[in-house]
């Protein structure tokens, strides 16, 4: 019965690791779409890509391109004026 208080400590820290992880395994997942739509012709500055709750993903002129954080996150396409004229 000792131990029990010991193995819910560890629990609790190991979802709590798991959680502050969630943001950096999004900014990789961000980075690794940014790079396949630059490498399709895209010009950098013709898109812009954001980390949304899934509750936030449903917004005008934006395109969900993944997910990430046990699929918690979406991340968002949405073109800019800067490039779009180029990318067509």
């Amino acid at each position: 019965m000792k131990r029990l208080p010991w193995i819910t400590a560890l629990l609790l820290m190991s979802a709590s690791t798991a959680a502050l992880a969630a943001p950096d395994s999004c900014e990789r997942v961000k980075s690794d779409i940014q790079q396949k739509i630059i490498n399709n012709g895209v010009p950098e500055s013709g898109f812009t890509l954001s980390i949304v709750p899934n509750d936030q993903a449903d917004q005008a002129g934006t395109q969900v391109v993944g997910h990430c954080a046990n699929d918690t996150f979406k991340i968002l396409y949405t073109r800019t004026g800067n490039g779009a004229a180029d990318a067509q």
